[in-house]
C-alpha cells in the first residue's frame, strides 16, 4: 500500500462551524462530494482523491462534529447533518453535486438526494448507513452505555484496534493514519460530539428507525444513477443491505468486494476508482 497524500488543509465557515476541507483537480469537471462516515475524517479519502482529480473537481471535508472541523454541542441527527452538507455546498457555490458517501456520509448522501434531488447528479454508496437497522454490537453498545467512550483514554493501540474492526485486512491501514487518528482522537470535544452522534442515531437494538425508515421506504423514488459498493466482510453494516438497495433503487448497479470490510475504498483504492470513474463518464 502506498503512502497516503496528504493535500493542504483549507478552511471554510460553513453556517458558525469552522469546517476543514480538501479540494483538488479539474475545475471543468463535474463537483464531486466525498463524505465520511460518522467520527471519521477525510483522510478516508486520501487513497481516491488523486485519481478522481484527474477528471472532476472532487472535494473532501471533516463533517461537523468530526476530525478538525468545529464540535458544536447539538444533536447530530441525520437532518442536522443533511443541512450541514447543503450549506457547506452553498458556502462553495456549488449548486450540483455528485455525492459519494461512505457509512453516515450514505445515508446523508440518500436524504439529501431524496429531499433535493436537484442537486445531486449521481449517487456512490459505500458501505452505506440508512438501509436497514442491523449494525454491529460495539457500535450498539457504546450508544447504550456512553460512559465507556467517556471513560476511555486515546492510545495508538486502542486506535489500530478500532481499525481492526473496521477492515477485512488490518495491513491495509499505514501507520501514519492510525497516528494521525490518536492525534484527533485527543481533542477534547471529540468524546461528546461521538456520544451525541451514537445516541442520536443508534440504540440497543440497532439503526434508530427515524433514520433509516424515511429512506428505505422512499428509495423508489431515487432517479439519479447510483452506485452501490460494499465489502462482503464488512463486520459494520452487512452486505445485506447493499442487495436492499440495489433492489429498490430504480437506475442502479452493485459491485461486492469480496474480501473486504467497511471501506472499499481504503482497502482497494485502485479498483475503487476504476469502478467510480467508469460510473460517472
Amino acid at each position: 500500500m502506498t503512502q497516503i497524500s496528504l493535500l493542504q488543509d483549507k478552511y471554510i465557515k460553513v453556517g458558525s462551524i469552522n469546517t476543514r476541507y480538501w479540494d483538488a483537480g479539474n475545475h471543468q469537471g463535474n463537483s464531486l462530494i466525498l463524505l465520511h462516515g460518522g467520527g471519521s475524517v477525510l483522510e478516508v479519502w486520501a487513497y481516491n482523491i488523486p485519481v478522481l482529480a484527474q477528471h472532476h473537481r472532487v472535494y473532501a471535508f471533516d463533517m461537523v462534529g468530526t476530525g478538525l472541523s468545529d464540535k458544536p454541542i447539538v444533536a447530530y441527527s441525520l437532518d442536522y447533518q443533511v443541512q450541514f452538507l447543503k450549506d457547506f455546498l452553498q458556502a462553495l457555490n456549488i449548486p450540483r453535486a455528485t455525492l459519494i458517501g461512505n457509512s453516515m456520509g450514505g445515508s446523508v448522501a440518500l436524504k439529501l438526494a431524496l429531499d433535493s434531488p436537484e442537486r445531486v447528479e449521481k449517487i456512490v454508496l459505500v458501505s452505506s448507513l440508512g438501509l436497514g437497522r442491523e449494525i454491529t454490537l460495539y457500535h450498539r453498545f457504546l450508544s447504550t452505555f456512553p460512559v465507556f467512550v467517556r471513560m476511555a483514554r486515546p492510545s495508538r493501540k486502542g486506535a489500530q484496534l478500532l481499525y481492526r474492526n473496521i477492515v477485512y485486512d488490518s495491513k491495509t491501514i499505514p501507520k501514519e493514519l492510525i497516528e494521525m487518528c490518536y492525534q484527533r482522537f485527543n481533542i477534547p470535544s471529540r468524546k461528546q460530539a461521538l456520544i451525541s452522534l451514537l445516541r442520536t442515531n443508534i440504540n440497543f437494538w440497532g439503526v434508530r428507525p427515524e433514520l433509516f425508515d424515511p429512506i428505505v421506504t422512499k428509495l423508489g423514488g431515487i432517479q439519479v444513477p447510483t452506485l452501490i459498493i460494499w465489502g462482503k466482510k464488512d463486520p459494520v453494516l452487512p452486505v445485506a443491505h447493499a442487495y436492499i438497495a440495489a433492489k429498490k433503487i430504480p437506475n442502479s448497479r452493485l459491485h461486492i468486494f469480496d474480501k473486504c470490510g467497511h471501506w472499499p475504498q481504503f482497502e482497494h483504492p485502485q479498483k475503487f476508482n476504476q469502478l467510480v470513474l467508469e460510473f460517472l463518464q
